[in-house]
Order: C-alpha cells, then sequence, then structure tokens
C-alpha cells in the first residue's frame, strides 16, 4: 500500500520553539491544511527536544561548527542526538522530505545565523538539516513552499 507522509518542524504548530512559542505563520499554516486535503501524512518533529533540551530554552546558534547557547554552553551533542533520532524516525517511517524552521541551528536550511547573535545570516545548514540531506532526504523550508509539491514524488512511502 502507498501513502503520502512528510516530516514537519513542530515549532509550525506547537510550543517547541526555543522560546516556547509557535511561528505563527499563516502561509505555512494554510499549506498544512492543502497537504491535509491532499491526504499528505505530517508528522512533526523537534530535533532539539529529541536531543534532551527543554522547552524553552536558551537560544543558540552555531559558530565553528559547534552549537553554543548564549550562555556560552556547548549544546552541540544534544543537537546532534536530536537529528540522529529523527533521522532514525523517518528512516523507519521511509519519509524522504521534511518542511523544516529556516535559520534554526537545527532545521536551518540555506541560511543560519553567524553564532554572533546579533540576528547576521551566514550560508549554512542547520545540524539536522545538514544529516538529512546527506542522507537523502529532501529538505524544504517554509520559505519554499511553493516547490514541496512539484517534489511529490518524496512524498510516496510504500
Amino acid at each position: 500500500m502507498k501513502y503520502r507522509a512528510i516530516a514537519v518542524s513542530m515549532c509550525f504548530v506547537g510550543n517547541s520553539r526555543y522560546d516556547g512559542n509557535k511561528t505563527e505563520n499563516i502561509d505555512v499554516l494554510n499549506f498544512l491544511k492543502k497537504l491535509k486535503e491532499n491526504n499528505i501524512a505530517i508528522h512533526f518533529i523537534c530535533p532539539e527536544q529529541l536531543g534532551g533540551l527543554s522547552t524553552p530554552r536558551v537560544p543558540s546558534e552555531i559558530k565553528d561548527g559547534r552549537v553554543v547557547n548564549k550562555k556560552g554552553i556547548d549544546v552541540t551533542d544534544n543537537f546532534k542526538k536530536g537529528a540522529d533520532e529523527i533521522l532514525e524516525i523517518l528512516k523507519f517511517l521511509n519519509i524522504k522530505a521534511a518542511l523544516l524552521k529556516q535559520r534554526s541551528p537545527s532545521c536551518g536550511k540555506g541560511k543560519i545565523y553567524d553564532g554572533s547573535f546579533t540576528g547576521k545570516l551566514i550560508d549554512g545548514d542547520g545540524v539536522t538539516a545538514k544529516c538529512l540531506k546527506s542522507n537523502g532526504i529532501k529538505v524544504f523550508t517554509e520559505e519554499e513552499l511553493d516547490k514541496i509539491l512539484i517534489f511529490k514524488d518524496y512524498f510516496i512511502i510504500e
């Protein structure tokens, strides 16, 4: 039996974001409704929580290949553990696509904050986005909603 599925960052709909709030993005919410209407199963994920971090938590950014929170504590291992857990879940469920939160040190794709906590962006991927991409999972962000359904073959699960 075939069905279609996608993994989606929990912070779009739940209170898993670092500050305990959800990301209020009407375009994403409307898109999730469209996925549901098209019978695409949505599996919500939060790598930071699976990596053992609480919500809310101190904001973190990537600097020199390490994830460090604003208090200067290295949380790289938590982020890597969360990414590995998400990868295992998606492999188990045979999910090949994910909609992740842009700019996040975990889920960001293409652009992330530079580690200075000043809002400056640099080219790069978050820990989970990089992990998923390197394992053949197609990663999208909320800035690419118009592209997702073009890749509908990534949604088919056998």
